[in-house]
């Protein structure tokens, strides 16, 4: 089962048919540009690649807007017969993506938790569920949502700045990570790890973040996209078909989990932010935020 507008990796037509394509390098040049408000997206069709720059400043939130326009995004990408990888980053000096966008869980009708929760999922399931190589060049701090995306993809390269962190943090914020994010997260880290750092809301340095696997590799923030296109060449090299299929085989099971328990997903969200106790963390949590704007 797959939700409307997502098919399985297994469904979709395969690359492999595709010309050989010489492998990506930087500058990446922008044959094609298909930007919206707050995602800048180049491709360049000689190589197959995509470059996607999140660009919603001040920290790149994930609004209801900025979901939907994400997964539009993906969706054209998916869809282009040109395009065989993305390369995800910011174009937010010093931020990835602080994550889910609090203003779309604080205050709101049930109907917006449902549409906003919803769109959430939406993003995640074309994101990790993509046939196309996905390498998240984190050039900044990652807490949450951000967090997610970068898990989400098949490589994960950060900037080798102690000042940059990364994790699931939401206990800090009072609120609980679904068990689609901990099934991810586990996936990749290992269960203790992930055990202790969601009870904790943990966010970690960047050098740190690698010791237990969280990215893939450290590199100097000037080298990151250097980086990024050598990956996505390595990536590249092999035949579509097998790597898709593969692909495929290591994730249906956590996409068919979420597929399978969507609704009943978005109906824990929305009775889950209502609580009173819950609205009330979140709004201590934006005051604080406030206090340290001024």
């Amino acid at each position: 089962l797959c939700p409307p507008g997502v098919l399985p990796l297994c469904c979709r037509p395969p690359a492999w048919d595709r010309a050989p394509r010489q492998p990506p390098g930087l500058p990446l040049a922008p044959c094609r540009s298909f930007s919206n408000n707050k995602i800048q997206v180049e491709l360049d069709e000689s190589s197959g690649v995509a470059m996607m720059k999140f660009k919603s400043p001040p920290v790149n939130s994930l609004s209801l807007d900025f979901l939907t326009e994400f997964s539009i995004s993906l969706e054209k990408l998916e869809n282009d017969r040109a395009c065989r990888g993305v390369i995800i980053t910011s174009a937010v000096p010093k931020i990835f993506s602080s994550g889910l966008d609090i203003m779309e869980m604080c205050g709101k009708s049930v109907e917006h938790y449902a549409e906003f929760w919803r769109a959430v999922q939406e993003m995640w399931l074309r994101l990790y569920g993509s046939s196309m190589v996905t390498v998240a060049a984190v050039n900044g701090s990652s807490p949450a949502g951000g967090c997610l995306i970068a898990l989400s993809c098949d490589y994960r390269i950060m900037a080798e700045n102690p000042k940059f962190s990364i994790g699931l943090n939401e206990a800090q914020l009072g609120i609980v990570a679904p068990f689609w994010f901990k099934d991810l997260f586990v996936n990749v880290v290992g269960h203790r790890t992930a055990e202790c750092s969601l009870q904790l809301g943990s966010l970690y340095p960047a050098p740190e973040a690698r010791r237990f696997g969280l990215v893939d590799e450290l590199v100097p923030e000037e080298k990151l996209l250097e980086k990024a296109a050598a990956v996505m060449a390595q990536w590249l090299a092999l035949p579509d078909h097998a790597r898709q299929l593969t692909k495929s085989m290591m994730r249906k099971a956590l996409l068919d989990r979420l597929v399978a328990h969507r609704e009943e997903d978005i109906k824990n969200f929305i009775s889950f932010i209502s609580k009173e106790s819950i609205q009330k963390s979140l709004r201590m949590y934006m005051e604080m935020l406030k206090k340290r704007k001024s």
